[in-house]
């Protein structure tokens, strides 16, 4: 499918498409949309920890998105605007829900699991999406925003409202946590 066009002169800015949007163009809809939904369903999935939640909230994310296009100032990136939101709705819809991102094993696995040897090859991979998930929920916003989707702590400052100064530092004690929480990993996976 195309992708919006002006004039022929090459993809819409964040201003042009926005005022495209609001003035009902079918397909810049779907260029705004095209754009930023893969970026809303990792965020909202690594926020959430469940496909079927982070689908939800990518929808509630455009439901927004739309609604409040007319709100879009152009001061930041549309897709930081449009993380700021699916950031949110993907923290009020956990919190609503009175959960957390929550890891499963079969109950076959049990036995495995209750034995903790430092030789049975636990896995990382597990141990560390745990220790995130145990993270309060702004170190975790801001490690996942910064570490795992690459935004810079001017763009996270933006999308959640609080100082490039302040992204630092939660993801510098994110940081440290995780370092805590994985030590026993130290020197065997470098």
């Amino acid at each position: 499918m195309p992708s919006a066009l002006h004039r022929d002169r090459g993809p819409l800015d964040d201003r042009q498409l926005a005022t495209q949007v609001l003035a009902g163009d079918p397909r810049a809809e779907r260029e705004f949309y095209d754009r930023h939904v893969d970026k809303v369903y990792r965020l909202a999935h690594r926020l959430a920890g469940d496909p079927a939640l982070a689908q939800d909230y990518t929808q509630e994310t455009f439901v927004r998105a739309f609604d409040r296009l007319g709100q879009f100032r152009g001061d930041a990136a549309l897709s930081t605007w449009i993380c700021s939101i699916a950031v949110s709705v993907s923290l009020n819809g956990l919190k609503s829900l009175g959960t957390r991102r929550k890891r499963e094993t079969a109950l076959d696995n049990a036995p495995e699991i209750a034995i903790t040897r430092r030789e049975s090859n636990p896995d990382l991979k597990e141990r560390l999406w745990a220790a995130i998930d145990a993270l309060p929920d702004g170190y975790r916003t801001v490690f996942v925003m910064h570490d795992v989707e690459g935004y810079t702590h001017e763009e996270i400052g933006t999308a959640l409202e609080i100082q490039p100064g302040t992204s630092k530092a939660q993801l510098f004690r994110a940081r440290g946590k995780l370092r805590e929480a994985l030590k026993d990993f130290e020197g065997e996976w470098t």
